[in-house]
C-alpha cells in the first residue's frame, strides 16, 4: 500500500514539475506570422491499385517567405502524402534559409482536401541565430489549379512560428 501511495505522490509531483517548466518556457515564447508561395519544383506520383484514385507521392516544393517583421527567405519542403480522391494525409520536412543563411527546420503534419490543407509542426532544428530553437508552427494554405507543364499545383498561405532560443 505504501508503494503505490509514493508512486502517486511521486507521479503528482513530475505533473506539477511539468506544468511549471511548460509555462515558464510558453511565457518566453515568441511568435513570427509569415504568408508563403510555393510551387512543385519534381514529383514522382504511384498510383495503389487497392481503390479508385489512391496514390502516393513524393514532392520537392520551393517556397518565398515573407515574415511579418519584413524579413525574406526561401523554403525548401520535401513531402510525402497518401491520397484518395485527392483528400489525405501528409508529412513534410520544410528548411527555410534566411539571407543570413541562418535556417529553420521544421518537420509538418497534416491533411489535404478540397484545395486546402494545414498542419502542424515541431522544429527541429536551427542554425545561425536561429542555433537551438525549440517551438511550433501553425500554417494552412490553399492550392490554385494545375497549369499545363506544371508538375503540380502552386500553393499560398499563412502560418505562425512559436518558439524560444536559448539563453547567450
Amino acid at each position: 500500500m505504501t508503494t503505490k501511495k509514493s508512486t502517486w505522490v511521486l507521479f503528482g509531483i513530475l505533473v506539477i514539475s511539468a506544468w511549471v517548466l511548460g509555462s515558464a518556457i510558453q511565457a518566453g515564447a515568441e511568435t513570427l506570422n509569415y504568408k508563403f508561395y510555393s510551387w512543385v519544383k519534381k514529383a514522382e506520383t504511384v498510383a495503389i491499385a487497392d481503390a479508385e484514385g489512391h496514390i502516393v507521392n513524393l514532392t520537392v516544393r520551393e517556397a518565398f517567405v515573407v515574415f511579418e517583421n519584413g524579413e525574406l527567405a526561401i523554403g525548401t519542403y520535401v513531402s510525402t502524402a497518401d491520397f484518395t480522391k485527392g483528400a489525405g494525409p501528409f508529412m513534410q520536412y520544410a528548411t527555410i534559409t534566411f539571407a543570413d543563411r541562418s535556417t529553420i527546420i521544421r518537420k509538418d503534419q497534416g491533411t489535404f482536401g478540397g484545395g486546402t490543407t494545414g498542419y502542424t509542426s515541431e522544429i527541429i532544428k536551427g542554425t545561425g541565430r536561429f542555433e537551438g530553437i525549440k517551438g511550433t508552427n501553425v500554417a494552412k494554405g490553399k492550392f490554385l489549379p494545375v497549369e499545363k507543364g506544371e508538375a503540380g499545383p502552386k500553393n499560398y498561405g499563412e502560418g505562425t512560428l512559436t518558439y524560444t532560443l536559448p539563453s547567450k
